[in-house]
């Protein structure tokens, strides 16, 4: 089927940037009721989502056939870690009706096969996993080196009793081009995740520069 998308500052379904969105697997756990079973523990993708705009076109259904060459980083780089088993794809659906449909208005993303591809090439380029649990000022500052953009990094505040937020997830901003650009403070709002993907009532907001934890580690390890 051929999907014909018109673009312009007027269309409803126009958006200027994208959300590469990471997150820590053992946080999403903590957030919601689930079946999680033994969680990675490393930064593994949350979607790829353009601003302002989602479901943008309701009869473009998400077609597993047509990603079956990527299903095996699929499932260790883009799982579904509220669902512990691997061949759940309603994650996968989710992320293409709620924002692929979306992100398919450019040409780089216009069909599942390039928009769940190219998620992984920009993953796999700014390979987070290789900064290891550093803690949140020092993650901030070497991604910001490297990259010379400031992600977007979000933390769940402090439970009752506890004095350090717990690292959640990390936002990379991207152009149309799908080049990096900074995430600005008007996107630093706090994120709720959607209440139609269940992650549960609990809000990431922007990590303040008090102590964090990574939730796999025992709290005695405070970075």
């Amino acid at each position: 089927m051929f999907h014909l998308f018109f673009s312009s500052e007027q269309h409803p379904h126009t958006w200027k940037k994208l959300f590469l969105v990471h997150h820590w697997p053992v946080t999403v756990c903590k957030m919601s009721e689930n079946d999680c079973n033994d969680p990675p523990q490393y930064w593994t993708i949350h979607g790829l989502w353009p601003d302002k705009v989602d479901e943008c076109n309701r009869t473009w259904h998400f077609n597993v056939t047509e990603i079956q060459d990527l299903l095996p980083d699929m499932r260790h780089y883009w799982p579904d870690v509220l669902h512990s088993s691997h061949n759940r794809t309603q994650f996968w659906k989710h992320e293409w009706e709620k924002h692929g449909t979306c992100a398919a208005t450019v040409e780089p993303l216009n069909s599942q096969k390039k928009y769940f591809g190219r998620t992984l090439d920009l993953y796999q380029k700014l390979d987070l996993n290789r900064y290891g649990n550093l803690p949140f000022l020092a993650i901030k500052e070497a991604l910001t080196s490297v990259y010379g953009v400031t992600p977007k990094v979000q933390c769940l505040p402090p439970e009752e009793g506890e004095e350090v937020q717990t690292i959640g997830q990390i936002e990379f901003c991207f152009t149309k081009e799908l080049e990096l650009r900074n995430c600005t403070n008007s996107e630093a709002e706090s994120y709720v995740m959607p209440n139609n993907w269940h992650f549960g009532s609990e809000e990431l907001s922007v990590c303040n520069d008090t102590l964090t934890y990574y939730p796999a580690q025992k709290k005695h390890q405070i970075l």
